[in-house]
């Protein structure tokens, strides 16, 4: 991509309010003009909207804030559609992101810049594998920076972390996201408890529990929220939970 011409092209950086897609974006505008863009989802902490006003100013770009036409926010999505999680993914995922995202892209002119980071690069090989009418650019691939690079040129433009960042969360995703574990639901339980209680009931409403465990004989089952023992997981020791703007990342 170094030596791609980008004009004539209409280069998207998908920024997400955390700190991979904001320097990926800086790195993006070095090269030329961009459109910046982000998927609102309606459940993300209220602080994304500092941090946008101060990504905003710091590389001189208006940011696009996009919604779905047809959901207010991811609780919306899960009163209506009666789904959380399972084999078919995360429907809030699509219906606040993919759907989004798919409404305003163009695949003929769009070059689309994401945030994957030196450490991600197989699963930006899967993403280009999977997504091939994508016309993708990896700009922190490209110049090896890790995540904890993008913290550090965060910090360096005088910007302070995003509030999940600063409560020690991996990423800046929705508060009380139905990819967490028990860990990771545990620590929302703690720092977000009213989040906590109402994706409890949620689950009950439509009869299904987001948390996996394991039984004596190894088999693994379901467990509901309000049955999750507060000593349960470990969020330090879980995956990242990833939530992504195109299918098969």
């Amino acid at each position: 991509m170094k030596n791609k011409i980008l004009d004539g092209k209409r280069v998207v950086c998908w920024f997400s309010a955390g700190v991979t897609s904001a320097v990926a974006a800086h790195l993006a505008k070095k090269r030329g003009q961009i459109t910046m863009a982000y998927c609102d989802t309606g459940a993300e902490h209220p602080d994304n909207l500092r941090f946008i006003a101060d990504c905003e100013s710091w590389l001189d770009q208006k940011i696009i804030i996009l919604r779905s036409k047809k959901y207010a926010s991811v609780w919306d999505v899960f009163e209506k559609t009666r789904y959380l999680n399972g084999v078919k993914g995360a429907r809030c995922t699509t219906e606040m992101k993919k759907l989004v995202r798919r409404n305003f892209e163009d695949l003929d002119n769009d070059l689309q810049v994401f945030g994957f980071d030196a450490l991600e690069k197989k699963r930006a090989e899967k993403f280009v594998l999977n997504n091939p009418e994508v016309t993708a650019w990896f700009p922190l691939i490209e110049e090896n920076l890790t995540k904890q690079d993008c913290i550090d040129t965060i910090l360096r433009a005088g910007i302070k972390l995003p509030a999940m960042y600063e409560l020690g969360y991996k990423n800046n995703n929705c508060i009380g996201c139905v990819k967490g574990q028990a860990g990771y639901w545990n620590k929302i339980r703690v720092d977000f408890p009213d989040v906590f209680d109402r994706m409890a009931k949620q689950e009950r409403e439509v009869n299904a529990a987001i948390c996996k465990s394991y039984a004596g004989d190894g088999k693994r089952k379901r467990v509901f929220l309000d049955e999750l023992p507060s000593d349960m997981g470990r969020y330090e020791s879980e995956i990242e939970i990833k939530c992504g703007l195109i299918c098969g990342e």
